[in-house]
């Protein structure tokens, strides 16, 4: 068997789609894609699969890894690894249809049965977020996202602390204690801020702050625990076991946050959780992005052991009529209940993909931007 073509999709909202093909006409997926760039990304994964892997055995998924990773002198970062991990994500997908078996079965077999997952909350004013977080409760969900701050400057004033703390108690207040709130400080705060922000915020008895400081500050990490007593978690911004190895070595977070979409795919993302699972911390995969990285995370999540709660941003409590899992042609196939998804056992990633909806939908030079904030200075702002 070789690896004989290939097809990349940009597709709404922001994501590139992967279709591998084989010649024996076993097709895997995977999702590359560097959320604002995604041009960049498609060029790469091109390069890469038209330069080495056209040709390949896709079954020797740890050679090509490692073909990808060390064959050329530059490497790592986000566009690279990205790259490297949707690739790698296909070729997984094929290697479970070739053998007839869910990816987790061949990356160990199962720890645990279903996990949870967190539902994302927004609003502009504490009582907007406090109604986003009873209707997500309604909807099933026990543990809710949610981000207190937006712009902050180096050295803010009490009120904004205040602000951002009163939209964590509305929640709190709205949910009552029984359900989990994690709470992402998206590495917007500097180290004075996070510090003081993360002890007023403690009242409130978050899951875990995440992100509280850019992975170029995690050498004061330390200083930000010495003032809470919430879990830290990071490193949705960390693309390779060797750029998670300080962290991991050092105790510098509770809980490490790879997303396989970035952090070289499943293989990498695998022995990144194996390292933290050695130093007793916890992991929570990544994942603002589709139906594929999604998969991807839950068949991972099945065998890691210390995988405590998945993310998405799919509203996975209402596969129909929902564009972002259109591109599934069974948009239930998570079986989302009282806030779990349980694993697809069919061969592969667990999906199918309709690809007729991928192509209808697909948009060469979708061209996805975040904004960029700035302060009142005219500086710019962490967005």
């Amino acid at each position: 068997m070789e690896v004989s073509n290939y097809e990349l999709f940009e597709v709404p909202p922001r994501w590139v789609f992967l279709r591998l093909e084989t010649d024996t006409g076993l097709v895997g997926w995977g999702e590359p894609i560097v959320e604002g760039h995604a041009r960049t990304t498609v060029t790469a994964v091109s390069e890469i699969i038209d330069n080495y892997l056209i040709g390949k055995d896709p079954l020797d998924i740890e050679r090509h890894w490692q073909a990808m990773y060390r064959g050329r002198h530059f490497r790592g970062g986000p566009i690279l690894m990205s790259s490297i991990a949707g690739i790698d994500q296909a070729l997984w997908d094929i290697k479970g249809k070739h053998y007839g078996a869910p990816i987790y079965d061949l990356i160990g077999g199962r720890t645990r049965d279903r996990i949870e997952v967190y539902q994302w909350i927004g609003g502009d004013t504490p009582a907007e977020l406090a109604d986003a977080a009873i209707m997500a409760v309604e909807n099933g969900y026990n543990t809710l996202k949610m981000a207190p701050i937006g712009q902050f400057r180096r050295i803010d004033s009490p009120a904004t602390v205040s602000k951002a703390c009163e939209r964590v108690g509305a929640v709190r207040d709205a949910v009552g204690d029984d359900i989990d709130i994690a709470v992402d400080f998206r590495g917007r705060v500097t180290k004075g801020m996070a510090k003081w922000t993360a002890a007023e915020m403690d009242e409130y008895d978050a899951m875990f702050y995440e992100e509280p400081l850019l992975p170029e500050h995690f050498d004061a990490l330390p200083d930000v625990a010495a003032h809470s007593k919430t879990p830290l978690a990071s490193g949705e911004r960390m693309y390779s076991r060797w750029e998670f190895k300080r962290t991991i070595d050092e105790g510098l977070v509770d809980i490490v946050q790879p997303d396989p979409s970035h952090a070289g795919g499943i293989s990498e993302t695998k022995k990144i959780a194996s390292a933290a699972e050695a130093a007793d911390i916890q992991v929570a995969l990544h994942c603002p992005l589709g139906p594929i990285a999604f998969a991807t995370c839950v068949q991972l999540d099945m065998s890691i052991h210390n995988a405590i709660a998945q993310a998405q941003n799919l509203d996975i409590h209402a596969p129909y009529e929902n564009e972002h899992l259109a591109y599934l042609d069974d948009p239930d196939v998570f079986g989302f209940e009282n806030g779990y998804v349980t694993v697809p056992n069919a061969p592969g990633l667990g999906i199918e993909i309709d690809g007729d909806a991928v192509r209808e939908r697909s948009q060469p030079g979708l061209d996805w931007q975040n904004p960029i904030w700035y302060h009142h200075d005219g500086s710019v702002a962490e967005w």
